[in-house]
């Protein structure tokens, strides 16, 4: 094929049209076989000039933080809150990542149905990690202070969620928590992060 000026013969199969499109251009491929057969070669393109109907998946991004206020130690769900702002992102297929900051309150998916299941595994953590001030050395805010650390090192500040059809792809009884390891009240920050394409 005759060389492009300024194309090196490493990629003599693109069409590369002058620098800046080298730095700043998105490759559109053939989509399917019988494309490939009719195209040998990619078409590199201006950012401004791929439109839906060139690249049809652009991938997007979104990220919010929310604010959970706690009034004592336990879970609280939080799955309507993070439904109703995947929805309003107009991202249709993605992932979704949720981020705990704090070392004294994780995240957990667990069933929204039975209240029991919530009492059990509240109780479950007050036995493996007692507030017992003669097991510990660090106290500083308090006699829950390194329960509450071992807590969250028993469970997680981040959980991954696949995003189908605009909403969370979670189970029938499965719902998003904070999980508060302290007595007094806190107001907790999540972070949200989206990534997908609409």
């Amino acid at each position: 094929m005759p060389m492009t000026p300024g194309t090196s013969r490493r990629h003599r199969d693109f069409a590369i049209i002058d620098p800046y499109v080298r730095r700043n251009a998105r490759i559109q491929m053939p989509s399917t076989r019988d494309d490939a057969a009719r195209t040998r070669r990619a078409v590199w393109l201006r950012p401004e000039d791929a439109s839906r109907q060139l690249i049809p998946d652009v991938m997007r991004q979104a990220h919010q933080e929310l604010s959970i206020r706690t009034r004592r130690r336990g879970l609280m769900e939080f799955t309507d809150e993070v439904n109703r702002w995947v929805e309003q992102q107009s991202i249709r297929t993605g992932l979704l990542t949720l981020f705990c900051r704090h070392t004294s309150a994780s995240l957990l998916i667990q069933e929204n149905a039975a209240p029991a299941v919530r009492s059990d595994l509240e109780a479950f953590f007050e036995r493996i990690a007692p507030e017992d001030p003669s097991l510990y050395e660090h106290d500083d805010e308090g006699a829950d202070d390194m329960p509450a650390h071992l807590r969250t090192a028993l469970t997680q500040v981040q959980l991954s969620i696949p995003v189908i059809e605009g909403r969370l792809a979670l189970g029938t009884w499965q719902g998003v928590y904070l999980f508060e390891h302290r007595h007094r009240p806190h107001e907790r920050k999540v972070v949200l992060h989206l990534m997908g394409d609409s």
